[in-house]
Formats: structure tokens, sequence, C-alpha cells
């Protein structure tokens, strides 16, 4: 009865580990096919954060050196640069703009970066824009830690693993906060970045401009 015990504790951890690399496989999968195995070569990135809303506009323009995580905001007349390894309670605010902005630009590419997300089985359903059939896998974030903590995210993505729509949900609720698409895919040096994001309703489209992305010369 002992052994019996034992074999189904192990056959039980063996398929949850079995599952969790198939879930993690999918994760490094959608970010090859937007242009991952380039990323090593980037020395700098930068872009232009947009937010059009109706008749209002917002936009934060950022630099980024990846290799020594420096990070510099243009503002009209002025510049912030800092370190995000030495930032201090006058940069938090600061960094959160940017750490979304990025998160925005960047997210196929957060998904292997970020070590502590958890990642669902994967389904075929109706995305909730495009009514089309697609790939869903949904991410979430621990529920400590970071400044957006246990937050999730429907991801919903084509057989080629390009990323289509998604549904954010605040600390993981049922109910949906944000549904949105990925369009205008840009290839910039191997990195294929979705530069349009739009809701279903209203005037409201969140948008990169001015992206450019410098690599390290060989």
């Amino acid at each position: 009865m002992k052994n019996a015990i034992l074999f189904t504790c192990f056959a039980l951890l063996f398929f949850s580990c079995e599952d969790g690399q198939k879930t993690h496989e999918i994760a490094e999968k959608i970010a090859v096919a937007h242009g991952f195995e380039h990323w090593d070569k980037v020395s700098e990135i930068k872009f232009t954060f947009n937010v059009d809303k109706d008749s209002m506009h917002f936009d934060r323009v950022w630099a980024w050196e990846p290799k020594s995580d420096q990070v510099t905001l243009y503002k009209r007349n002025d510049s912030i640069k800092y370190l995000r390894s030495q930032i201090d309670s006058t940069l938090i605010q600061t960094d959160r703009g940017f750490i979304n902005d990025k998160f925005w630009l960047l997210f196929p590419f957060q998904l292997v970066w970020e070590s502590e997300l958890t990642f669902s089985e994967v389904t075929q359903t109706e995305a909730p824009i495009s009514k089309t059939l697609l790939n869903k896998i949904t991410v979430t974030y621990p529920e400590q830690g970071g400044y957006t903590p246990g937050d999730a995210y429907d991801v919903f993505y084509s057989d080629d693993y390009i990323i289509k729509e998604w549904i954010y949900r605040k600390a993981n609720r049922v109910e949906p906060s944000m549904i949105n698409t990925f369009e205008n895919l840009q290839d910039f040096k191997g990195l294929k970045l979705a530069l349009e994001h739009k809701k279903n309703t209203g005037a409201w489209n969140l948008n990169f401009t001015n992206v450019q992305v410098i690599t390290n010369k060989i």
C-alpha cells in the first residue's frame, strides 16, 4: 500500500513537471517567434510610448541599455538617467513608468526573462476581439513582489506563435480589466515588435513610435 501511494505521488509529480515544461516551452516559442534569438546583440533600444484616447495624447520617450540596465527618460527640457540596480525613492515613479512601457513593447520576451511566472495549459478558444479561433495561454505573476503582483494575462496567439490579442486581469480577477490587440508587427534588426494595441470599443490606441534598435558592432 505504501509503495502504491509513493508511486502515485511520483506519477503526479512527473506529469505536473512535464506539463510545466511544456508550457514553458510554449513561452519560449512565443519569444523566439518574435526574434528573441537576436536580443543578445542589442546594446540599446529607444522608443516613444504613446496613448491616444479620443482627442487626448500622452507620451514618454525612453532609451534603455539592457546590458548595464541603464534607463533614460527624455523630457521636453530635461532628462532622467539612472541604473535600475540603484533605484531610490525619488526614482520609483519613473521606473514604474519604464517597466510599464517596456512591458507593452517587449512582452513576448518578458515571458522568458521573468522566472517566477506561471503558465496555464494551452487551449484553443475564440479570441475576444477578432472572434477567430486562436491558441490561449494564461500567464500569472506571483502574488508578492514587483509593481503589479498577482496580475494575469490571457494571451491569444496564432499557430506561428505570434501574439494577436490579450486579456489583462488585474490581481487575477475573473473579470477583464483590459482587452486589446497586438497589431502592426514590425521587424527591427530581427526583433518583431507589435507597435499598436487597440481596444474593440472606443477611440483608444496605445502605440510606439521612433523605435530604434542599436546592436553591438562585430
